[in-house]
């Protein structure tokens, strides 16, 4: 179940932006006291991923409706499947639906999508990650949904984990800097981060294993056959890190590697969403 504290001011501000001052629609044509039903039915093979959060957006609008969940985050869809239905006013549940939707949908696409390319992954060492490449105000749902479909969640934030990118180490002015100012930055605040530091070449790999000093190396736009090499030399002093440009058809390739992780922005910035409709 998804567990967000701001969840109820994340499914707040959806229904603002949608319902503004009213629903004129269903005000124009409805009763007030008309009473329904509808389901929710997938439309195509997936993972279904959002749907406390749908159950949410409807209990939001309308306490009264009573919202049935017949399936499950993380559990796989057959076109014709019915997800939920809800039972109460007509006018609630029609100016809740294209919200519930519109959550549900891009959730379960993400799930979708990254169960695909975890299936990719069977037989490797290697795991799927996310990135911060999210949608604003939308990243703890969407990175959850990257967890249902069986995915591993990166940092959630600038917060929770230190990462040491090619811009961070030019205006420190190289790797060793960089390293050094981190750690003593960390000692000077008493915190305990994870440090990841992205190279850009073997010759950069090399400055940082004989440097030291971090947690985990992100290999950044290397080729299958230069990773291959670049995990050699790291062996299993560092954790290791593929990203950049890799797609679905070229997953496997790098996962072949030997490579700890492969993290994929596509897999939250760049996604079909599942095509789900409300039946009434």
């Amino acid at each position: 179940m998804v567990n967000i504290s701001n969840l109820d001011e994340i499914i707040a501000m959806a229904l603002r932006e949608d319902v503004g001052d009213g629903d004129h629609s269903t005000l124009a044509c409805i009763p007030a006291d008309a009473m329904g039903a509808a389901r929710m039915v997938a439309k195509a093979d997936g993972v279904l991923c959002g749907a406390e959060v749908g159950r949410r957006v409807f209990e939001t609008v309308d306490p009264s409706l009573a919202v049935n969940l017949l399936k499950a985050d993380g559990n796989p869809l057959r076109k014709g499947d019915t997800v939920m239905t809800i039972e109460g006013h007509c006018a609630s549940i029609l100016t809740a639906e294209r919200t519930a939707l519109n959550f549900m949908q891009r959730m379960s696409g993400i799930a979708t999508q990254t169960a695909a390319m975890v299936a990719l992954l069977q037989g490797t060492r290697t795991r799927l990650l996310d990135t911060r490449k999210t949608t604003p105000n939308m990243r703890l749902l969407e990175k959850y949904a990257v967890h249902c479909g069986g995915g591993t969640n990166h940092r959630i934030g600038l917060y929770d984990m230190i990462m040491l990118k090619d811009n961070h180490i030019d205006f420190a002015g190289g790797i060793g800097q960089a390293i050094d100012r981190t750690r003593d930055y960390l000692r000077r605040t008493g915190r305990n981060l994870c440090i990841e530091i992205e190279v850009r070449s073997l010759d950069e790999l090399q400055q940082v294993l004989d440097h030291g000093g971090v947690d985990r190396i992100m290999l950044d736009n290397f080729d299958p056959e230069t990773l291959a090499e670049a995990v050699r030399r790291i062996g299993h002093r560092y954790e290791s890190e593929a990203s950049g440009g890799i797609t679905e058809q070229s997953l496997r390739r790098y996962a072949e590697t030997g490579v700890d992780f492969i993290s994929v922005g596509a897999l939250t910035h760049h996604i079909k969403s599942l095509d789900l409709s409300l039946i009434v």
